[in-house]
């Protein structure tokens, strides 16, 4: 399991807590699993992804990469540790949620 900066953790915490409220299950589900495909990627590639989601190249940070999983964008940083510093839903307002 890769770690999670504060921020990521957030974001997943607030997406699972909407979609438990709304009595999702299925979403439940399909974000656990779209990160554990995030995360095996990453480990087996961690250079594998993006500068930036395709939408919303001004997302852009140096020593960051994102990868769609799912219906998300997963961001993460090499160093100093590897760590998934974001995740966000696809149609999410991303710019103004980094």
């Amino acid at each position: 399991m890769i770690e999670y900066s504060r921020r990521a953790g957030a974001q997943v915490d607030g997406v699972l807590d909407h979609y438990a409220k709304k009595n999702r299950p299925e979403a439940i589900i399909n974000l656990k699993t779209a990160l554990q495909e995030a995360e095996a990627a990453i480990q087996e590639n961690p250079g594998v992804g993006k500068p930036a989601p395709r939408p919303y190249p001004a997302l852009f940070r140096s020593g960051r990469l994102w990868l769609k999983s799912g219906r998300y964008w997963i961001a993460w940083r090499r160093r100093p540790v590897l760590k998934i510093v974001a995740v966000l839903y696809d149609e999410a307002d991303i710019p103004n949620r980094v």
